[in-house]
């Protein structure tokens, strides 16, 4: 990144100032715990900007307003936690059937239910597999560092416009709440023009915005364009990082706060002499697969880390097939897995081979 000041700050905080920084002037919330800090924030600085902000009644109200603000062509964001990102989901679904981009953010606290406030990765099968009704996809990123919850959410914007579809920055609890110094950018991509927006007659034809196709044919139709827009991002916008992975027996893959924990792990085996490296998803959808089915063919065992009973770790056996061994250690409810404790199963792994 070139140019930039760096600041001390927030994830959450972080979050608010990708987004403005992306020139999103309209958001539209509801309080929930741990993600109150970007409502808060919004509240203070998109008035002076000329922007919106507005409390909605409910998480159903805000991306309902979402949904309105990006169909007249403006960048507009939407922040919860899990059980309110969960009343998101039959918006979320129409916004994708309507191709409209927008960003949601979830700061995920444990669950099932209400659960409680800790962090948590237990809403990985809602953001990747579509929580709402219908065959559709959000396009998913996980940052694990308060640098990325910024530079992750200017992408957000930049790929909701590029793909006309919503895009959701994954975080929780952790990365929400914690303190790091991130370098801002001097530019974000401009958003780009949208001769689709519904902005008043003026002269022109109509322009519908809809999800609602009653004609024989018409639905199958939309959604086989639908599903060649998601080929389309899995081939050109998966992205991942790989740490001391070329000459690796196990690799530990996990994404978002469990990765950046499991590096530690990662370090502390190296320096045992055990040959361990750490590959994190960035994109969770597109999820990696052919990366991961390519390392499969090198290294023996992977060791799947998250923050829940499992999840993640499908998609791992799915790209692993059959060519490599696929453990799991997960902390749910709230648990949050230490570098020791990951080391411990790296060491079990190896002692099982030995």
């Amino acid at each position: 990144m070139k140019g930039g000041n760096r600041v001390l700050i927030k994830g959450n905080e972080a979050i608010c100032m990708g987004a403005i920084k992306s020139g999103c002037l309209y958001y539209f919330g509801y309080p929930i715990t741990p993600q109150n800090e970007i409502p808060e924030y919004m509240s203070k600085v998109l008035p002076g900007l000329g922007g919106e902000f507005v409390q909605a009644e409910s998480e159903l109200a805000a991306i309902n307003m979402v949904l309105g603000a990006s169909a007249l062509g403006v960048r507009s964001m939407a922040t919860s936690s899990s059980p309110g990102i969960s009343l998101m989901q039959e918006a979320l679904s129409y916004m994708a059937g309507q191709e409209l981009p927008a960003v949601v953010v979830n700061i995920v606290r444990c669950g099932p239910g209400l659960g409680g406030i800790a962090a948590s990765q237990g809403d990985y099968f809602q953001a990747v597999k579509g929580g709402g009704h219908g065959d559709y996809r959000l396009i998913v990123l996980a940052p694990a560092s308060v640098q990325e919850m910024y530079d992750l959410t200017i992408l957000a914007f930049d790929l909701a416009d590029r793909y006309r579809n919503p895009v959701m920055v994954l975080g929780d609890a952790v990365l929400g709440q914690m303190l790091e110094p991130i370098l801002q950018r001097n530019e974000a991509p401009p958003p780009p023009e949208k001769p689709w927006a519904l902005t008043g007659a003026k002269g022109r034809e109509r322009r519908f915005i809809k999800s609602l196709y009653l004609k024989e044919g018409e639905l199958e139709a939309h959604n086989r364009k639908l599903q060649g827009k998601y080929r389309e991002i899995r081939d050109k916008e998966v992205r991942f990082e790989e740490v001391q992975t070329r000459d690796a027996e196990l690799v530990v893959a996990a994404f978002g706060t469990s990765a950046r924990i499991a590096r530690s792990a990662v370090h502390k085996a190296r320096a045992m002499g055990l040959k361990v490296g750490l590959f994190r998803p960035v994109t969770v959808f597109p999820f990696p697969y052919r990366r991961l089915e390519e390392l499969s063919e090198s290294v023996g065992k992977f060791l799947v880390v998250e923050m829940n009973t499992g999840q993640m770790v499908e998609d791992v056996r799915l790209a692993a097939g059959c060519k490599a061994k696929v453990d799991f250690y997960g902390r749910p409810g709230g648990g949050i897995p230490t570098p020791l404790e990951i080391l411990g199963e790296i060491e079990k792994k190896f002692r099982k081979e030995g």
